[in-house]
């Protein structure tokens, strides 16, 4: 059990570790301010941490291609569609590495791309009501010609099918619920609103 100092408007009693693991996961009990300026009853709280990530919507602005991936994921063994997602690259920010480290380096071992440009989009909160973990969202540049197959680092039970489809053509599976991972659809509507002034900005 950790006691945790007070912050202006949350106070936390305690902090305990759950479980530590590969993941982690800590139980608060808290109190905090209410807009009303009273404090709340006291919570508890369990949070998942996972550590911060970063993901990339591989473009190539020439050939107006997307790069997906798709891999196993055992949180969706019981989504309508199964197991299987289409998604887009990513990877969990390591220690002294930056979001843009992670999406260049991820997309190579994912995908077999490389990222020569790259736009940032969001930082956004995959699930801040139980889980600590941001998301430092870009899209970058790539050149599509020879990509595809499957890649990912065997030794750590990866196996990745590479697919490269018409920016339309992920919008269609966009639609129709075909891609149903967060930052594959933000980052696909994100493309979707901005097409003609990234191909504009990459045309050379």
């Amino acid at each position: 059990m950790e006691q945790v100092t007070v912050n202006t408007n949350v106070e936390i009693f305690e902090k305990t570790v759950c479980f530590e693991g590969f993941f982690r996961i800590d139980r608060y009990r808290l109190r905090h301010r209410l807009f009303s300026g009273d404090w709340s009853h006291p919570l508890v709280r369990e949070l998942f941490e996972r550590g911060h990530a970063a993901a990339v919507l591989p473009y190539d602005p020439v050939r107006d291609e997307v790069v997906l991936i798709e891999q196993f994921r055992v949180g969706a063994l019981n989504a309508p569609g199964g197991p299987w997602l289409m998604e887009i690259v990513a990877g969990i920010i390591e220690a002294d590495e930056t979001p843009e480290d992670v999406v260049k380096r991820e997309s190579i071992e994912e995908a077999d791309c490389i990222i020569t440009n790259l736009i940032p989009l969001y930082n956004f909160l995959v699930s801040p009501g139980g889980a600590t973990e941001s998301v430092a969202l870009f899209c970058g540049r790539v050149d599509t010609t020879h990509a595809g197959g499957i890649h990912g680092a065997s030794e750590e039970g990866e196996d990745i099918k590479v697919h490269v489809v018409a920016l339309d053509t992920a919008l269609a599976l966009l639609r129709t619920g075909k891609i149903n991972s967060v930052s594959a659809i933000i980052a696909l509507q994100w493309l979707a609103l901005n097409r003609d002034h990234v191909r504009a900005m990459w045309a050379s």
